[in-house]
């Protein structure tokens, strides 16, 4: 078992001054793969320390310095991308061949739009031709605690440093404890790059520990959540003493609306989509809105589909889906599948249970239920894991009410051959993305949601103007 005890705190690997023990757990086997150390008071004290005696040389540093540094660190990315893709499949149960393309390619592919949005980016610019002697000044905002999921290690992290490295903050890093392996890779790969001491450290921990004192540290000017909406509200609350900025990439739960018009792919593309990295998503679209048209023949063909995926050890090659990342979260999609069959929702494919063949790991059945309604848990509640409700519409404007009616707005999908039809959806659906007809969002758009699914935006110019302060200046001198 591998025994990863330190923390990176001020370019250097030292031991936990107040840490306790913790078990990181194999989601395909339930056993314990690593042991690591949830920090304390007194580690993320330092860690922030460090961090903010390294804030001015780094802020004030000349940009291409630190542009340099980013692409220095993309080139030693790319040569330990396998063991980054090893990590994550053990730790979170990413099957071995998604994570080498999909978990350890979404750093590669941030880090790449950041160093080329940085070059582009002005700091300082004219406010305006009638104001000659003022001036725009785009400056770090600090010292940033960066608090990262387990579901997607590598693409929450690089959108997060990735952005901090351009602006110029110094930052402190916090894994979740249920994925901390990968993070701590990247934390070498921070050092072989040659950051300068201080500005990148990473310190393990849970939320109610590291998490919260993080999120309430009077030296910590900013913090960039993405996790659940129900610890989002506790980091907003814990950050209000301090008044520091707060960035939420939170939950969602996305409507896929597939109008009689949809191409022939889009039915079966959803049900894949949803299934990805085992329906643990923020932007999954895990309701399926259908015209009434065409309902009865959606459903036979997402239960079909869904009775295609096949389910797997993360360790093994292949186009698979793994487990869940732990037990919690097993039993809630457990509980919810069940609800789903009490509260009269058809179910067409899945269930409850593990997959046949498989008596131990976190693996749950891809499911797929049918004849939900907007009342239904399974319709409201995001559920987290390889489980699509479909629900039938009849006109664009019942599609619309429907999607729109959730406390989140992270992203909704549209599926229809009409061009004026696809346009108006996108303005009056209420989240933060659409993607339409299967086409991804290009390099450099914008990741985030609104309402409940939280505030902010990662990527790409958007991303780094997040972890900036503009600053108003009068009586520029132009000569």
């Amino acid at each position: 078992m591998l025994e990863k005890r330190d923390f990176y705190i001020n370019g250097e690997w030292v031991a936990p001054k107040a840490g306790k023990d913790h078990h990181v757990i194999d989601p395909s086997t339930e056993e314990p793969c690593a042991v690591i150390s949830l920090g304390g008071q007194a580690d993320t004290d330092a860690a922030v320390a460090a961090a903010k005696a390294a804030l001015p040389g780094w802020m004030y540093a000349d940009p291409a310095e630190r542009i340099a540094l980013l692409e220095k660190l993309l080139e030693v990315y790319k040569e330990h991308a396998e063991d980054l893709a090893q990590a994550m499949s053990l730790e979170m149960g990413a099957p071995i061949d998604m994570s080498r393309s999909s978990q350890v390619g979404a750093g590669s592919w941030h880090l790449s739009n950041f160093i080329k949005a940085a070059k582009a980016f002005q700091f300082e610019e004219p406010l305006g031709d009638h104001a000659p002697n003022d001036r725009i000044i785009r400056e770090a905002v600090g010292v940033a605690g960066l608090i990262t999921p387990w579901n997607w290690p590598m693409n929450q992290i690089t959108l997060k440093v990735g952005a901090a490295v351009v602006a110029g903050c110094t930052m402190v890093l916090k894994p979740s404890e249920e994925s901390p392996l990968d993070a701590m890779i990247f934390a070498e790969l921070m050092d072989k790059a040659g950051f300068p001491k201080g500005v990148f450290n990473l310190v393990n921990g849970d939320g109610a520990g590291v998490g919260s004192q993080l999120s309430s540290h009077e030296d910590v000017d900013m913090i960039s959540f993405t996790g659940s909406t129900r610890a989002g509200t506790a980091i907003s609350k814990n950050a209000a003493d301090t008044l520091k900025k707060v960035h939420l990439e939170l939950g969602g739960k996305g409507a896929n609306i597939i109008f009689a018009d949809a191409d022939d792919k889009a039915v079966k593309r959803g049900v894949l989509h949803m299934m990805n990295n085992t329906g643990q998503s923020c932007n999954a679209p895990s309701r399926m809105l259908v015209q009434s048209d065409i309902y009865d023949k959606a459903v036979d063909e997402a239960a079909a589909v869904a009775a295609k995926v096949t389910v797997g050890p993360a360790s093994e090659e292949g186009r698979h889906i793994g487990p869940v990342v732990n037990e919690v979260q097993f039993n809630k999609i457990q509980d919810l599948i069940q609800k789903g069959i009490d509260e009269g929702a058809r179910l067409v494919a899945g269930g409850t249970g593990r997959p046949d063949g498989l008596n131990r790991g976190f693996f749950v059945k891809p499911t797929v239920f049918a004849d939900v309604t907007p009342d239904m848990t399974i319709a409201r509640e995001e559920i987290f894991g390889p489980v699509l409700s479909m629900m039938k519409f009849t006109t664009e404007d019942e599609a619309v009410a429907i999607a729109n009616d959730t406390v989140y707005g992270l992203t909704n999908y549209v599926q229809s051959q009409d061009g004026a039809r696809r346009n108006r959806l996108a303005r009056h659906l209420r989240s933060g993305m659409v993607e339409m007809n299967g086409t991804s969002r290009a390099a450099g758009s914008p990741f985030g949601g609104m309402k409940r699914s939280g505030n902010g935006r990662e990527g790409g110019v958007f991303g780094i103007e997040d972890f900036l302060e503009i600053k108003a200046v009068s009586g520029w001198a132009t000569e």
